[in-house]
C-alpha cells in the first residue's frame, strides 16, 4: 500500500487518508511533506479512460494553502509574482508564477482572492510559506503569513458538475472557470472552485476543518455511485496529453516563466514592481533560448521516466524529456521537454534516447497534444 515509504509523523497524513486507504490506495508520493495518493487498483490506462468518461474523487490536500492576510497582503503577493494581481476580484482564482531575484521559478500556485486583504496561495511542491515570511519580515510589511486548516478535495471528470450539483445545488453550475463560490456542508460554509489538475473539468473543495474530511468524502462517494465514481489521482497520461506541467519535473528554480509558456502572466512593461523584474525584463528583451514543447515518439511503450532522457537532432542534445508515457488514445509515446530555440518548431524530427537504452524516433509537437 505504501509503495516502500517508511511512514512516520514527518510524512503528514491528510483529512482523507483514512478514506483513501479504505478505497485501496496502492502507492503514495510526497508533496509539501504530505501524502499524495498516486494509484489505486486500476492501471494508469484504465484510470485514464475512466477519468475521461466518468468522475473521480482525488485527495489533493498536499496543495497546501499559504494564507496571506493584513493591510499589506496584496503588496506582499505582488512582490513575489510578475503577474499583475490588482485586477483580481474577490472570487477569482489566478494562476501565477512566483519568482526569485534572478527570475527563477519558486512555485506556480493558484491564488484565491478571499477578501480585499486576505489571499490563499494553493502551492505546488516548495516552501512558499517560508519564502513569503522572509520577504514580509525583511520588508517590514504589516501582514500575517500562515498555513490554515484547509484540505483540498478534487472532483474531476465530465460528470463532476452533475455530481456536485446533486449534492450542493444547481447554483454551482454558475461558478465560472477559475472562479470560486461557497457551499454549505454540515452547518459550515466551504469554498468550492471550478478548477483542478486535469483537462476534463471539475471542482476543488477547499475544506476548512480537517475533522470534516471523512464526512465530506463519504457524502460525495455515496452520491457519486450513480455516476460511476472512482477514487483517483492526477493521471500521468492525461496530464502530459493536456500539457499540464509539474513543478520539480518540467521546471525548477533554474527556469524562468517565459521558458514554460507563462509569458502571458508576466507584466514586462514596468507598470508592476516585483522581485526579479529586472532579470525577467532582460530575458524578455533577448528572447527565451528554450521553451517547453511536446515530443511525440514511436516504438513500443516507453518505460517510466525517472531520469531525464536526451532529445537529439543530428548528434546534438537539444533538450531532455522530463515526463513521458504511452498514450492509448494517440497510440504513441508522448513526453514534455524544454527544447532549444532552433529546434522547437512543430514537426521537427528528433530522436529520444530512453531509459531502457532504446532510441525512439519522434517529432516536436505543440501543446496540448491533439
Amino acid at each position: 500500500m505504501t509503495d516502500g515509504l517508511n511512514m512516520s509523523r514527518r510524512l503528514r497524513r491528510t483529512a482523507y487518508t483514512k478514506n483513501v486507504e479504505a478505497a485501496g490506495v496502492s502507492g503514495y508520493s510526497i508533496v509539501n511533506h504530505m501524502l499524495l495518493p498516486k494509484g489505486f487498483q486500476k492501471t494508469v490506462e484504465e484510470d485514464y479512460w475512466h477519468l475521461r468518461e466518468h468522475v473521480q474523487i482525488w485527495d489533493v490536500s498536499c496543495q497546501r494553502q499559504v494564507e496571506i492576510s493584513g493591510p499589506d497582503a496584496e503588496k506582499l503577493i505582488q512582490m513575489m509574482t510578475p503577474r499583475k494581481i490588482s485586477t483580481a476580484n474577490i472570487g477569482d482564482c489566478y494562476y501565477l508564477p512566483i519568482i526569485d531575484e534572478n527570475a527563477g521559478i519558486i512555485n506556480d500556485p493558484v491564488m484565491l482572492k478571499i477578501g480585499d486583504d486576505k489571499f490563499w496561495l494553493s502551492v505546488a511542491d516548495s516552501d512558499v510559506l517560508l519564502y513569503a515570511k522572509g520577504i514580509a519580515l525583511g520588508s517590514k510589511m504589516d501582514v500575517t503569513v500562515s498555513e490554515p486548516d484547509v484540505s483540498p478535495l478534487a472532483i474531476q471528470g465530465p460528470k463532476a458538475e452533475q455530481l456536485i450539483a446533486k449534492i450542493f445545488g444547481e447554483q454551482i453550475k454558475h461558478i465560472g472557470f477559475f472562479k470560486f463560490g461557497w457551499i454549505e456542508f454540515k452547518g459550515t460554509q466551504q469554498l468550492i472552485a471550478r478548477s483542478g489538475y486535469s483537462r476534463q473539468g471539475g471542482f476543488e473543495i477547499y475544506l476548512q476543518n480537517s475533522k470534516l474530511g471523512s464526512d465530506l468524502w463519504d457524502t460525495i462517494w455515496e452520491a457519486g455511485i450513480e455516476f460511476n465514481i472512482s477514487p483517483g489521482c492526477p493521471n500521468l497520461i492525461e496530464r502530459i496529453e493536456g500539457g499540464l506541467l509539474s513543478y520539480g519535473n518540467e521546471f525548477t528554480r533554474e527556469n524562468n516563466p517565459l521558458e514554460i509558456g507563462l509569458g502571458k502572466f508576466c507584466s514586462l512593461d514596468g507598470s508592476v514592481d516585483y522581485l526579479g523584474r529586472t532579470a525577467l525584463e532582460k530575458i524578455a528583451s533577448k528572447g527565451a533560448t528554450k521553451e517547453i514543447r511536446g515530443v511525440i515518439f514511436g516504438g513500443d511503450k516507453c518505460p517510466t521516466c525517472s531520469l531525464p532522457w536526451p532529445v537529439i537532432v543530428e548528434n546534438k542534445n537539444i533538450g531532455q524529456i522530463t515526463s513521458a508515457i504511452w498514450s492509448p488514445r494517440l497510440k504513441k509515446n508522448v513526453g514534455l521537454s524544454l527544447i532549444d530555440q532552433k529546434y522547437w518548431s512543430a514537426q521537427q524530427t528528433v530522436e529520444v534516447h530512453c531509459q531502457d537504452n532504446k532510441i525512439r524516433s519522434g517529432e516536436i509537437s505543440c501543446l496540448p497534444f491533439s
